[in-house]
């Protein structure tokens, strides 16, 4: 009777503590989980800014298209508007007289990665290895340090979210989506950037022959309007 007693008890002890250790596996991997979920929600990209403002906001993401941005800053200079460039790190390299005239004339500088990936599909290494390389090249050519990431095709994920984070990058999206790049039409350009005007806009763009052809009448079309064309990180404070 007394070895059975023993043999229950060991038995009663060892699944004890098998019980506990799965609880203890259990609850690491649910508060993980939960911290995970709770991180990546504290941070999310903007899509919009202060839409209490009359601010709107152009924003052009360059990897081509040099040849347009000469015309495409004589408009915005005409109207004392400004607006942001977010530059891929492979397109500063080659061009960075150009990238000098940009922030020369009062515009603001925003990182675009260097190869334009698609940053969902990154590793967190991979995804800090496109920002912070477009951000030494920037802080090397012009002395700027950038605030603001667009990620490539506007894919992003978790890795991507939290590698902006850590650099101190606030990601932006967009309201309005021009889609100059595929649509070569400056009527249709025109119109999606000034379909439903709100306070807060950001509206998307890329220095394409087309968009610079549609450029003034849109610029018109704000200013006219009691709009404020001004920079990003202005429009989102």
């Amino acid at each position: 009777m007394k070895k059975i007693s023993e043999k229950v008890f060991r038995n009663y002890i060892v699944n004890g503590f098998i019980f506990l250790m799965f609880v203890c596996l259990f609850s690491l991997s649910f508060f993980g989980q939960t911290s995970q979920v709770f991180s990546s929600n504290t941070y999310s990209p903007y899509y919009k800014g202060n839409t209490n403002s009359n601010n709107v906001s152009l924003m052009f993401n360059v990897y081509m298209g040099t040849e347009y941005i000469d015309g495409i800053l004589e408009i915005l200079e005409k109207t004392n508007s400004k607006a942001t460039f977010f530059v891929g790190g492979s397109w500063a390299v080659k061009n960075s007289e150009m990238l000098e005239k940009i922030y020369s004339k009062g515009h603001e500088i925003g990182n675009h990665g260097y190869w334009h990936k698609d940053h969902k599909q990154l590793s967190i290494e991979k995804n800090m290895s496109e920002m912070s390389l477009t951000h030494k090249v920037v802080k090397e050519l012009i002395d700027y340090d950038m605030t603001l990431f667009a990620p490539p095709s506007g894919s992003f994920g978790n890795n991507t979210l939290k590698v902006a984070q850590e650099m101190g990058y606030k990601t932006i999206m967009w309201t309005k989506d021009t889609i100059d790049w595929r649509d070569k039409d400056e009527n249709l350009i025109y119109n999606r950037a000034v379909k439903n005007p709100c306070g807060g806009d950001l509206i998307l763009m890329h220095p394409t022959q087309c968009t610079l052809n549609a450029l003034n009448d849109i610029v018109s079309f704000y200013t006219q309007s009691g709009y404020k064309l001004t920079t990003v990180s202005e429009n989102i404070a």
